[in-house]
């Protein structure tokens, strides 16, 4: 089993950048596929990035596509989410995930492990 906690959010300005960490527990980080999603109030949660075990294949969602970078470092347990060019619609509560299966998951059912979420707001 893993223990998620994301870190980072915040209040920012459209056009800003801000990055996310989600640190996780255990020596089998490594083991496991690694995902972003997100939930706008009254919206689902969303896919926004996903990153293999050693961070060579990627995968994001349409809406945040060419702004968003997701990477891990494994020494450290963490992976991380860059978000470049906000906009007042990447408004959400962020949540990372964790996923035992092989090959990168987009859904939510995809994700064995989930973190409580963090905020990040951005105003026009």
């Amino acid at each position: 089993q893993v223990q998620l906690v994301e870190s980072g959010g915040g209040l920012v300005q459209a056009g800003d950048s801000l990055r996310l960490s989600c640190a996780a527990s255990g020596r089998t980080f490594l083991s496991y596929t690694m995902g972003w999603f997100r939930q706008a109030p009254g919206k689902e949660r969303e896919f926004v990035a996903a990153i293999n075990y050693n961070g060579v294949n990627t995968y994001y969602g349409i809406t945040v596509k060419g702004r968003f970078a997701v990477s891990r470092d494994n020494a450290k347990n963490t992976m991380f989410l860059q978000m470049n060019g906000l906009k007042p619609e990447d408004t959400a509560v962020y949540y990372c995930a964790a996923r035992r299966a092989v090959g990168l998951g987009v859904t939510l059912k995809d994700y064995d492990y989930w973190g409580e979420g963090i905020q990040v707001t951005v105003s026009s």
